[in-house]
């Protein structure tokens, strides 16, 4: 039977899921809460999106990713600690490399880096980073340069790495972390050309995302073992991941009264092409699809998170089914 991992993505009001609480300590306590029952319920890993507002622009609390993690890897214990996934753009690949170092200290060897293009141009153009906002190919090509000095940085005490966006002389960065051969590096995205090429060449994961028919990963896992084969790399050497919303209830009635605030005029089959929906037979069936078409390791953001029982029923009722 295949081992499969799961993370759980905490509530950092990024999507709206601390707004009913009633100060930000109260909501940063929540989101650490979380993350302490993902450990107790025996998740793998805890992961936070790397967003500076809130998705529809309410003016509502939203937690920066690297510093909440690095302060639930002193409120856990076993838990991996990632992000869904840093934005290039919003920090120096350099000064990246030294915080996820830092984090991997300081939780133990626990820190994953996930890295990706960027693509909320209402953060950009509200952060200022870069103006104007980059097209499409300029931001994979500052990818691809950033997973260059994240990977050498992360690997050896000095690095010196010469690009068109970004360059490092000699750079030092001690510790570069706890794990050997060193933190390893996730790059989100699905595009065939550029972006899973990246992924062959220079991450320890993927990460494919929104998606519930097996035939989406099937088909972009093949497109990465080519690109494998194409610069040499051991294919299986490649932690194949995937996050999904889930919406889980007990019963399609209790399903039914989750789902309502989130169809906005679509209908269930709609919301369920990119979202994992069901009660636990149903998702047990989805997974299982997931993991055949060569999924590893599921991260997910459970609906509604700081109400825990969704996780809990999920924890208890689909994961011992999956595999």
């Amino acid at each position: 039977m295949t081992e499969i991992q799961w993370g759980a993505v905490v509530p950092q009001g990024w999507r709206l899921d601390l707004a009913h609480l009633p100060d930000p300590v109260a909501q940063f306590e929540a989101m650490v809460g979380v993350a302490r029952e993902a450990e107790a319920l025996n998740f793998d890993s805890v992961w936070l999106y790397d967003h500076l507002q809130p998705v529809h622009g309410e003016s509502e609390t939203t937690f920066e990713c690297w510093t909440s993690l690095s302060a639930m890897a002193r409120e856990t214990t076993r838990v991996r600690l990632g992000q869904l996934v840093t934005c290039n753009s919003y920090r120096n690949p350099a000064l990246l490399a030294k915080m996820a170092a830092t984090l991997d200290a300081a939780s133990g060897g626990r820190a994953f880096l996930g890295l990706g293009a960027g693509w909320d141009q209402r953060e950009y153009e509200a952060y200022g980073y870069p103006l104007p906002y980059p097209a499409t190919g300029e931001r994979l090509r500052r990818l691809g340069e950033a997973a260059q000095v994240v990977s050498a940085m992360l690997s050896a005490p000095r690095s010196t790495v010469t690009g068109s966006y970004y360059q490092v002389r000699d750079a030092l960065n001690v510790p570069t972390g706890v794990q050997q051969p060193r933190i390893p590096l996730l790059i989100g995205g699905s595009g065939e050309k550029v972006t899973l090429r990246l992924v062959a060449q220079h991450a320890d994961a993927c990460n494919l995302t929104d998606h519930t028919d097996p035939g989406f990963y099937r088909h972009k896992l093949e497109v990465l073992a080519g690109h494998c084969d194409a610069v040499g790399r051991n294919y299986d050497s490649i932690l194949r991941t995937a996050s999904l919303s889930v919406f889980a209830a007990p019963n399609e009635s209790d399903l039914n009264r989750l789902l309502e605030p989130h169809l906005r005029g679509r209908d269930r089959a709609e919301l369920a092409a990119g979202s994992a929906v069901g009660t636990p037979g149903q998702l047990v069936d989805i997974f299982n699809g997931l993991v055949e078409a060569g999924i590893q390791y599921f991260i997910l953001y459970f609906h509604e998170p700081t109400q825990l029982e969704p996780m809990q029923l999920f924890a208890r009722e689909v994961i011992p089914h999956i595999g």
